[in-house]
């Protein structure tokens, strides 16, 4: 029999499927069908730093007595972010009642002031750990990449100030230097590193004038950036890195865990073939183990890193020789 235990942001997991952030871990129900399908932890879907003060500050101004008592503003802004910070916790607490995987919250931001004192109530609601999720797209001209990069720092540092459960970065490949960036920001005291996060991708609507939202689902196709840099990293970062984005299936977690990936996130897929899916990329993985004689996932993580390949120039290879490529 082989085991299927890992070891992830000093968790232990019984499986390294995780379940990633999404409407699929919104609820009690979906958390506990996870886990029954042999998921080893649930990221449950983020809350948003744009949500709570969006949600405040349409509030207030819908809300006439703010004009005429402007102490009502106050009330109103606090009554709302705590009422949706009420919510996650309630969902974080129920979870932790019906499950016996760890519960990672989700927090998706982009600046590091007016929501950080919420992962506190997010620890002692029960979180086994907090991923953050985080992505400042690099737009604006006038803003250097060094203080963009800044902005990652500061939220790591503020909040781990605030809490003393294990905390992940979910990141994008936005970077000048990719590589320097993953390796500084697991030396800040985070115990994990997603790559990557999946973004909101705009798309035009031709006939409508209207701009719309297009690959909302990840495909097979875009594991090949995670896996890159997973490979090329995961022997150089002084935190555990998990993959995220294109794992469709079981042969593409074999494939993650064997450039070094301490744990798989997915999410897109299980839209697609439903929660019934974790079970079977599961045994995939337990088939194949079995197969290399591999008892244990420690037997085979990491092997074919940048630093363990036999060929490793390859993961730095970035275009298509003729040689290569097989076309004329």
């Amino acid at each position: 029999m082989v085991n299927l235990e890992s070891s992830y942001m000093g968790l232990s997991l019984k499986t390294p499927l995780i379940v990633g952030s999404s409407g699929l871990t919104h609820s009690v129900e979906n958390i506990i069908e996870i886990a029954r399908q042999g998921a080893g932890a649930v990221v449950l879907k983020s809350l948003f730093e744009e949500q709570i003060l969006n949600a405040a500050n349409t509030t207030i101004n819908q809300n006439l007595l703010s004009n005429i008592y402007p102490e009502a503003e106050d009330y109103i802004l606090n009554y709302t972010r705590e009422n949706d910070v009420a919510n996650y916790l309630k969902l974080i607490e129920d979870s932790k009642k019906a499950v016996d995987i760890p519960i990672l919250a989700s927090i998706n931001c982009v600046s590091d002031s007016g929501w950080t004192s919420f992962a506190k109530q997010i620890e002692d609601a029960g979180a086994d750990g907090l991923e953050l999720n985080v992505f400042v797209l690099p737009s604006n001209p006038g803003i250097s990449g060094q203080i963009n990069e800044a902005v990652y720092f500061d939220i790591v540092d503020n909040i781990l100030e605030e809490v003393k459960i294990p905390v992940s970065l979910k990141i994008s490949y936005y970077f000048s230097s990719l590589a320097q960036m993953v390796t500084k920001l697991s030396w800040t005291g985070i115990k994990g590193i997603v790559l990557f996060n999946r973004f909101y991708s705009p798309d035009i609507d031709i006939e409508k004038l209207e701009i719309t939202s297009s690959n909302v689902f990840s495909t097979p196709a875009e594991i090949t950036t995670p896996l890159r840099w997973i490979a090329m990293l995961s022997d150089r970062v002084n935190c555990d890195l998990a993959a995220s984005t294109g794992i469709h299936d079981g042969n593409g977690m074999i494939k993650q865990l064997l450039a070094g990936a301490k744990a798989v996130q997915v999410a897109s897929v299980l839209y697609k073939k439903g929660f019934e899916h974790i079970g079977t990329m599961l045994e995939t993985l337990k088939n194949w183990m079995e197969k290399k004689n591999f008892s244990k996932l420690d037997d085979f993580v990491g092997i074919m890193s940048l630093d363990e390949a036999k060929n490793p120039a390859v993961y730095e290879r970035v275009q298509f020789m003729k040689h290569f490529s097989k076309i004329e």
